[in-house]
C-alpha cells in the first residue's frame, strides 16, 4: 500500500480575482510505499521541492527511505539537484538508490554532490606515523633549535655578567646579595652533612681493603685525592643542582607563565639582565667556596673514621694528607666548581624561559632543570678529569 501526494505550484490569479489551477502536467507526484520505496513524477524545480520534502519527510516516517524512482522527472533545476543531493548524504542513514534518473539530470546531481565534497573540512582522524626517517629529522630539528637557543642565552648571561662586573649595568639593589646567601650559607649545612657522610664511608670500605695489606696509612691519599679532585666539587654541584637550578628554573618559568619577562620587555628592560645575572655571579662565587668546605670536611671526616677503625695517628695521616694533594688539586677543584656553576645556571634559566603552559609547565620546566644540570654536571667533570688528570 502507497500514498500518492499531488504537488500543485500558486498560480497568477486570473482576471477577476480567481487563481488559476495548473495543468495536471505540471503538477509533480510522489507516490511513498510503505516499504522504502518511493517514486517521482513531473517537474521537480524550486516551485515544488519544499512540498515535495515535506511530503517524503510524512511518508517515510515508518520505513526509511531506500529507493527513488525518478524516471518521470520532466524537469529539474538547481533546487531540484540539490534536494536530491542532500538526500544522498542525509546523516545517521544509508543514502537510497536512485534510479531512472536521465543522464544530464544525473550529472546535475553529481556536481552537487563534487562541490559539497570540495567544501568538507579534511578529516580529523588520526595522523599517519611518523617513519624513522621523519623521527630522526625531526629530532635533528629540534636539537639545533635547543643548541641554538641555548648559545643564544648563554651570550646574553656572560654579556650582561660582564657588564654588571664593569659596573656598566643595572640591577636590583641587594639582588646579588640575596642570591649568595639563599644558594651558599642556606645550602652549607645540607651539602657538610653529605661530604662529612660520603668522607666516613668511602675511608670506612678502603680501609677494609688496605688494612689486609698493611697498608692503611694510604687511606689518606685515596681521601685526600677523591675528595679534591672529584667529590668535593661533584657532589657540591649535584646538591646545588637540586636547590638553585630548580630554584631559578621555577622563578624563571613563573615569570614567563605570568607575562611578567613581557612586560620588562615592554618597558625596555632586558630580563636575563635583572631575573639570571645576579643568580649566575652568585653561584660562580659561592660554588668554588663550598667546594672547598666540602672537600675539607669529607677529608676530616674520613681522617676521623680511619682513626678509630685502623689505630693511625693523626700526624701520619696528616703528613700523609701532604704529600698527596697538592695546591694543583686544589686549584682544578675551584675550576671544576665554577663551570659547575655555570652550568647549573644556564640550565635552570634556559628550562625557564622556554616553558610551555601553566603551572603544570613550570613543574615539567623545574624537573627539566634538576635533570638536565645533573647531566650536564657530570659529563663537565669526565671531560675535566681526561683533560686534568690525563697521564
Amino acid at each position: 500500500m502507497s500514498q500518492e501526494h499531488e504537488v500543485g505550484s500558486p498560480q497568477p490569479d486570473a482576471p477577476g480575482g480567481s487563481r488559476r489551477a495548473s495543468p495536471s502536467s505540471d503538477r509533480p507526484k510522489l507516490d511513498v510505499g510503505r516499504d522504502g520505496h518511493a517514486r517521482l513524477q513531473g517537474p521537480l524545480t524550486r516551485d515544488h521541492v519544499g512540498r515535495l520534502a515535506a511530503a517524503l519527510s510524512a511518508g517515510t516516517r515508518r520505513a526509511p527511505l531506500l529507493s527513488l524512482e525518478l524516471s518521470g522527472v520532466s524537469e529539474l533545476d538547481s533546487a531540484g539537484a540539490a534536494w536530491i543531493a542532500t538526500l544522498m548524504e542525509f546523516p545517521g542513514s544509508s543514502p537510497p538508490e536512485l534510479l531512472g534518473l536521465e543522464p544530464n539530470f544525473a550529472a546535475q546531481v553529481d556536481d552537487f554532490l563534487q562541490s559539497r565534497e570540495d567544501l568538507t573540512p579534511p578529516s580529523l582522524a588520526e595522523p599517519k606515523a611518523a617513519g624513522p626517517l621523519e623521527k630522526l629529522g625531526a629530532w635533528g630539528y629540534d636539537t639545533s633549535r635547543a643548541i641554538r637557543d641555548g648559545v643564544i642565552l648563554a651570550a646574553d648571561v656572560f654579556y650582561w655578567s660582564g657588564a654588571a662586573l664593569l659596573g656598566r649595568g643595572r640591577a636590583r639593589k641587594g639582588a646579588f646579595v640575596q642570591s649568595a646567601v639563599a644558594m651558599g650559607v642556606d645550602a652549607l649545612p645540607v651539602i657538610l652533612l653529605i661530604a662529612a657522610l660520603i668522607g666516613l664511608v668511602m675511608a670506612l670500605q678502603s680501609a677494609a681493603q688496605l688494612r689486609q695489606f698493611g697498608a692503611g696509612i694510604y687511606v689518606a691519599d685515596l681521601m685526600g685525592i677523591a675528595m679534591a679532585r672529584e667529590m668535593g666539587p661533584l657532589m657540591t654541584a649535584i646538591v646545588l643542582a637540586g636547590r638553585s637550578g630548580s630554584s631559578i628554573a621555577a622563578e624563571v618559568a613563573t615569570m614567563v607563565v605570568t607575562e611578567e619577562t613581557e612586560a620588562l620587555r615592554s618597558l625596555g628592560l632586558e630580563p636575563v639582565r635583572f631575573v639570571v645575572v645576579p643568580k649566575f655571579l652568585a653561584l660562580t662565587l659561592v660554588t668554588p667556596l663550598l667546594a672547598i668546605l666540602a672537600t675539607v670536611v669529607g677529608i676530616m671526616a674520613g681522617l676521623a673514621a680511619s682513626v678509630v677503625y685502623l689505630g693511625l695517628s693523626p700526624g701520619a695521616l696528616f703528613t700523609e694528607l701532604l704529600t698527596a694533594v697538592s695546591m694543583a688539586d686544589v686549584g682544578t677543584s675551584a675550576a671544576k666548581s665554577v663551570i659547575f656553576a655555570w652550568l647549573i645556571a644556564l640550565m635552570g634559566s634556559y628550562q625557564g624561559f622556554r616553558v610551555r603552559g601553566g603551572p603544570e609547565g613550570v613543574g615539567r620546566a623545574t624537573t627539566a632543570a634538576v635533570v638536565s644540570s645533573i647531566f650536564a654536571v657530570i659529563t663537565a667533570d669526565a671531560i675535566a678529569g681526561l683533560i686534568f688528570y690525563f697521564d
